[in-house]
């Protein structure tokens, strides 16, 4: 899946693309990629004549604000023009988007096409059909329509996310600090790998019990968390399967991982063999001298 750093590149990506994309046609190929509002002609009619006047994300969510274009050969200043709401969107396993200019025919993956009036596309492609979209009007609330939005903890680059926050939401947790990382209402964006990495950082085993970790240990473990992110996105995100930027490239952090999927391979820093067990379900990657 997508984390933050994947996803982080995605929105800088549409954000330099999309200068002045006005959405004149939307094609929903299939429809349970639209999670909201249930009714698809809605969601392609709330979309029309919408400019994509800038794009935000939080944790792995990407949120388009909208500004409404009534005659886009007027000059109309963005400052005064209505609100038309926001488009949300969750790549989940497998999505990402695709620019097009004149567009052509979509591969059997496609899941939603916009068009700008030059014919150009912003393709949603998806190969397992697990993620979503929704138009949310300017008068709906985005965190009481999209649950997992709105119980999402803070961004791993804000100043609520420190050492002090988090001793305060493990200090009494018996789950591994591993679990605890994948736990998006404590800290958004964090998926499997930035976990795996981060732990390895800090020194730290993701089987810890999460309550036993000292203030020293979690300094540090912020630290390596806010570096190996940034670290990613400036290597564009992590490809270890389906995950491709709006050029259709991959993302090059894969090259770099410490610990994920180098399962038998010898550590960087000690030459012990780096392990691979489960962790609530999810496969976790570590050294077992490096990390205490």
């Amino acid at each position: 899946m997508p984390e933050l750093p994947e996803v982080e590149t995605v929105r800088r990506g549409l954000e330099q693309k999309l200068n002045n994309f006005i959405i004149k046609k939307v094609e929903v190929c299939r429809d349970s990629t639209v999670a909201f509002p249930i009714n698809k002609d809605e969601f392609i009619k709330g979309l029309l004549n919408s400019l994509i006047y800038k794009w935000d994300r939080r944790g792995k969510y990407l949120i388009a604000q909208l500004k409404e274009v009534q005659n886009e050969n007027a000059q109309f200043h963005l400052d005064n023009s209505k609100n038309k709401g926001f488009l949300v969107v969750h790549l989940r396993m497998t999505g990402y988007f695709k620019f097009i200019e004149n567009s052509s025919h979509p591969c059997k993956h496609t899941r939603i096409r916009f068009f700008d009036k030059n014919n150009n596309e912003l393709r949603y492609i998806d190969v397992r059909s697990f993620g979503q979209m929704w138009w949310i009007n300017k008068d709906l609330s985005l965190k009481k329509i999209i649950k997992g939005l709105g119980s999402l903890g803070p961004e791993p680059f804000s100043k609520d996310f420190d050492a002090n926050y988090l001793k305060k939401v493990i200090s009494k947790r018996t789950k591994s600090i591993k679990a605890i990382l994948l736990d998006q209402t404590i800290v958004a964006g964090i998926g499997n790998i930035y976990a795996d990495e981060s732990l390895y950082s800090a020194g730290i085993s993701p089987f810890r019990e999460a309550g036993t970790i000292k203030k020293n240990e979690l300094i540090k473990l912020k630290e390596s968390i806010v570096t190996v992110l940034k670290k990613s996105i400036g290597s564009g995100g992590t490809t270890f399967s389906d995950f491709r930027d709006l050029e259709g490239e991959n993302g090059n952090f894969g090259l770099q991982t410490n610990v994920y999927r180098r399962t038998g391979k010898e550590c960087r820093k000690c030459g012990n063999l780096i392990k691979r067990q489960k962790i609530t379900g999810r496969s976790t990657h570590w050294c077992p001298k490096c990390q205490k």
